[in-house]
């Protein structure tokens, strides 16, 4: 079993972690990026050919497609604990089952999704009171995207069965592949037959599935107990009921977390299309640089997992304490990039004045003390590979998404003022990441790993 999964992956086991952990969180961190780029790229081709609306269209569309999508994305999370501690364990037929029951669940989800996404597009966008100027537009893209969600989770849970191993390195070559293939196609469609929205939608859907044809072909090709075997797909109850214990609590906190998102989208649609084309521009380099924090939390999930389950816990203090300096310097010189660079990034996705205003103040207030939020996401991280996913749900839940709605129902109305808006971000970072800590601090004493 050793010499299977330290072939596989990284040996989370045994000998130096800080090397180990940045190479498991880098190219996952990549990873995420290149995913977000997919959208990114559909930003800019259509902000510069297709017009405002159409950026307005695209970009407005990010909360919705959480507000759907995060549960599932949260299981996989599940996945990836049930594999990651079993491997600790060295438990050949427990990874089997959960291998077989992570790819059931990923069809499924992904038919669900499908469904849900493309009936309730529309009234989901007229509930958030997307303006008249941009609401078919953005029907028609989120329609698009969620035919594509079954490729979309097929990925996301294959690639979690290999983050539990330790591979990031070839889902993040995948995705470098379908992203080359999304960029061209946009330029094609959307330059070359003026097809606009519906041109990105297109080239986005075709990417999602070449990610997961590559992901099915690299988990079948995979050596014993990783590799996927159509004949065994199924449904194990004790994998089923861990991975949604673990998974469910992480979905739905990132469930309330889009619900709040998407509450505070409906406030900036209420500054008109220029606010939500800046805010969307700027909000692709918040969704860059928390794909940092997310990497790392990953790599607490999947490390505190493996080293909990082989009862080395001097290793696992070790792994929270490199996972959370690295998380903070890595994201905050991001953060800090696209700040001091605001006129050239955000100049990519529009040239209107307007448009760059909204965006400025959205990353001066919002994305430069985004590293924040570190705190809080790579402790639920490793409480989450102790075992504990419920608690650092609920405390997120209230410290963040409670936080922003009451923000945007008592203080917006009588102080109607983007800023006002904005700075509801970092005072929630910092409440929620106070209460987090302290939680995984009293749970470690518990553990006896402190």
């Amino acid at each position: 079993m050793k010499a299977d999964t330290k072939n596989a992956g990284i040996d989370m086991l045994n000998g130096s972690l800080l090397d180990k952990i940045i190479m498991f969180a880098l190219p996952l961190a990549a990873s995420s990026v290149l995913q977000q780029l997919f959208n990114s790229i559909d930003m800019a081709v259509v902000g510069h050919f297709a017009g405002k609306e159409a950026l307005a269209a695209v970009g407005s569309n990010s909360s919705v497609i959480s507000l759907v999508v995060t549960l599932f994305v949260g299981v996989s999370v599940g996945a990836n604990y049930v594999i990651a501690n079993y491997i600790g364990g060295k438990d050949r037929q427990g990874i089997k089952r959960a291998v077989a029951t992570t790819a059931g669940v990923s069809v499924v989800s992904g038919i669900l999704l499908l469904f849900l996404g493309i009936g309730l597009a529309r009234p989901i966008l007229e509930g958030i009171d997307t303006p008249a100027d941009v609401i078919d537009l953005s029907t028609l893209y989120l329609q698009l995207y969620f035919a594509g969600v079954p490729f979309i989770m097929v990925f996301n849970f294959g690639s979690a069965i290999l983050r539990g191993m330790g591979d990031t390195k070839r889902p993040l070559y995948c995705l470098m592949f379908s992203g080359a293939v999304n960029a061209v196609l946009n330029v094609i469609l959307v330059v070359g037959f003026g097809m606009g929205v519906a041109g990105v939608g297109i080239a986005t859907l075709v990417a999602n599935a070449i990610n997961a044809a590559i992901v099915i072909y690299i988990l079948q090709h995979e050596r014993n107990p990783f590799r996927l075997v159509f004949a065994r797909v199924a449904f194990h109850q004790k994998e089923l009921m861990t991975m949604l214990k673990i998974g469910i609590p992480a979905g739905v906190q990132g469930m309330v977390f889009a619900v709040a998102n998407v509450t505070i989208q409906s406030s900036i649609n209420s500054f008109g299309s220029s606010a939500m084309s800046g805010s969307a521009a700027a909000l692709n380099y918040e969704h860059f640089c928390y794909f940092i924090i997310a990497a790392f939390s990953s790599a607490a999930v999947t490390f505190m997992g493996q080293n909990m389950a082989a009862g080395k816990k001097e290793r696992c203090r070790r792994i929270f304490f490199h996972s959370m300096w690295l998380c903070v310097v890595c994201c905050g010189f991001f953060n800090a990039f696209f700040t001091w660079q605001e006129t050239f990034f955000t100049g990519i996705f529009n040239s209107e004045p307007e448009v760059h205003r909204f965006a400025y103040i959205r990353m001066e207030l919002v994305l430069l003390p985004q590293f924040i939020a570190s705190s809080y996401e790579v402790a639920s991280g490793a409480l989450r590979g102790l075992g504990y996913s419920s608690l650092p749900a609920a405390l997120t839940v209230v410290g963040t998404c409670v936080l922003r709605l009451c923000w945007v129902h008592f203080v917006i109305p009588s102080h109607h003022v983007f800023q006002w808006l904005m700075v509801v971000y970092p005072i929630s970072w910092v409440v929620t990441g106070i209460m987090v800590l302290v939680a995984y601090y009293v749970v470690c004493r518990k553990k006896g790993i402190y």
